[in-house]
């Protein structure tokens, strides 16, 4: 054979391994088998599998494992906690998908490690009769209890990270809102103008909608801080000692710092993945957010003569070959694509968990490849929104002045003093002789320019409901809207 190989053995036979590699037959049958995705497992999961592999390593050690060699037991713990720190990521090269549970994840883990644990006591890789891949690296483990705790490990860490992400949004929102307080604008329902509204109380129910989404998140890592560690193959941790089980989650809570729970039930645990469809949605939830949002930052800001135009945002690139000085939406365009993938990956997680069978779910690196990405795309999508948009957002004034002194919307802000037939009887008005209502109702007589514009104030439109009326302003009122209906009678035509 080839001295740059070594011949390693399995249950299955012999397959030769580059001399030098930290990864052994197990993952060399995985390359051959799984050339799915083309891409690795989520390095944020690896960095999880080497957390969970130093709880059951240092567990291990703490009832008798390697007592008599202090040097290996050493060795296997500087590895795992290098695998932790993200320093042997590069070594983990099976595919995001495959078969059989992600067992072809846990044993290119425990080969890297145990390969590695050979470098640090001056051995050559594969020398396993020193430190196995399996009697050492798995000691007390199965696949199904390691990499659900691992895939759960490295969701909280990556939610925490989203969770920022969408504070430093909702901020940026709540910023806007203060910023376009004063800007009067038309308010839509069904693309149709309803009535008046101001920029800035658009701008705060989007925060609040982010804020939403920043507590459902928050919450999220209580779903997933129960683990099924030291259940072993089905979750009745056979081959595993009753101490081990009972003490390597408390070392797993220890090293990471996050509050994780041994289940009650490590069977139900074991079988069942309905927690990452829980959280799944609620990742959903927030790119249905963001979707939303993004397609109204789009439609404010079109145009911009031809369109809307209330908003404008930041440019950031040309927009076109062949259209000179068209600049498009980009950063809206591209995070309610990052919102429709998280959107498709709900349904792949949803579709794997339920397809567990019996005493496993053989899915989990379609949920972990899809959950994880999830986390990241969201987390990246919040970040360009706030920094590349909202926080540069501009108002057109101007043409939010003009939509609202020119739409019929602004009928509904003079129902006060007019009433609902008067109100209407000026859009009318206003439609047929194309003038403004404001130019209508002043024309006419029926309201002066100060009232006209203290009823359309941004205190006014804010205003929620009517304030108090007394009995001597409802009297006046009741006058004004007699005269007002007097004088819509006494004339069919508007006044020159």
């Amino acid at each position: 054979m080839n001295t740059a190989f070594r011949l390693e053995r399995d249950c299955l036979g012999e397959l030769p391994v580059p001399a030098e590699a930290l990864h052994g037959i197990h993952t060399a049958r995985a390359l051959e088998n799984f050339p799915l995705a083309g891409k690795s497992v989520h390095p944020e999961l690896v960095r999880a599998f080497g957390d969970v592999k130093l709880a059951c390593a240092r567990t291990n050690r703490a009832l008798g494992a390697w007592a008599d060699d202090a040097a290996k037991a050493d060795a296997i713990d500087r590895a795992c906690r290098e695998l932790a720190n993200g320093d042997l990521g590069g070594f983990i090269i099976v595919d995001a998908l495959q078969g059989g549970a992600g067992t072809s994840t846990n044993m290119n883990v425990n080969e890297v490690l145990a390969n590695r644990a050979l470098e640090i006591l001056g051995l050559p890789p594969g020398s396993y009769e020193r430190v196995s891949p399996l009697d050492d690296l798995n000691l007390h483990q199965s696949t199904n209890d390691t990499y659900p705790t691992a895939l759960r490990l490295a969701a909280i860490r990556l939610l925490h990270t989203l969770e920022q992400k969408v504070v430093a949004l909702q901020e940026s929102f709540q910023a806007a809102e203060k910023k376009f307080a004063h800007v009067v604008k038309v308010g839509r329902t069904q693309f149709q103008d309803a009535v008046l509204t101001t920029l800035g109380r658009e701008m705060s129910a989007y925060a609040e909608a982010i804020n939403r989404d920043r507590w459902r998140i928050y919450k999220c890592e209580e779903r997933l801080r129960v683990v099924n560690l030291g259940g072993t193959a089905i979750g009745t941790g056979l081959a595993a000692p009753r101490q081990y089980i009972f003490q390597v989650v408390d070392q797993l809570r220890e090293i990471t710092g996050i509050g994780f729970a041994r289940a009650e039930n490590l069977v139900d645990a074991t079988q069942n993945a309905d927690v990452f469809v829980e959280v799944s949605g609620i990742l959903k939830a927030h790119a249905v957010s963001l979707l939303k949002i993004c397609g109204d930052l789009r439609l404010l800001s079109s145009g911009p003569e031809a369109g809307f135009g209330e908003l404008r945002l930041p440019a950031r690139q040309a927009g076109s070959s062949i259209m000179p000085g068209k600049v498009n939406p980009v950063i809206p365009e591209a995070v309610s694509q990052a919102a429709m993938r998280v959107i498709g990956h709900d349904a792949a997680i949803t579709m794997a968990c339920s397809s567990g069978t019996l005493e496993l779910n053989p899915f989990l690196p379609l949920v972990a490849d899809c959950l994880l990405e999830s986390l990241d795309l969201l987390a990246r999508a919040n970040e360009i929104l706030r920094h590349h948009c909202i926080e540069g957002i501009e108002a057109d004034e101007v043409r939010c002045r003009q939509h609202v002194e020119n739409s019929t919307a602004v009928a509904t802000a003079l129902l006060p003093v007019l009433g609902y037939e008067r109100a209407g009887e000026a859009a009318k008005r206003a439609v047929k002789s194309n003038r403004s209502i404001r130019e209508t109702v002043i024309a006419q007589g029926w309201l002066t320019g100060e009232v006209f514009d203290e009823l359309i104030s941004p205190e006014a439109v804010c205003r929620l409901g009517s304030p108090e009326i007394r009995s001597g302003d409802l009297e006046e009122r009741r006058h004004l809207q007699i005269v007002s209906a007097a004088l819509c009678r006494d004339t069919s035509t508007p006044k020159p």
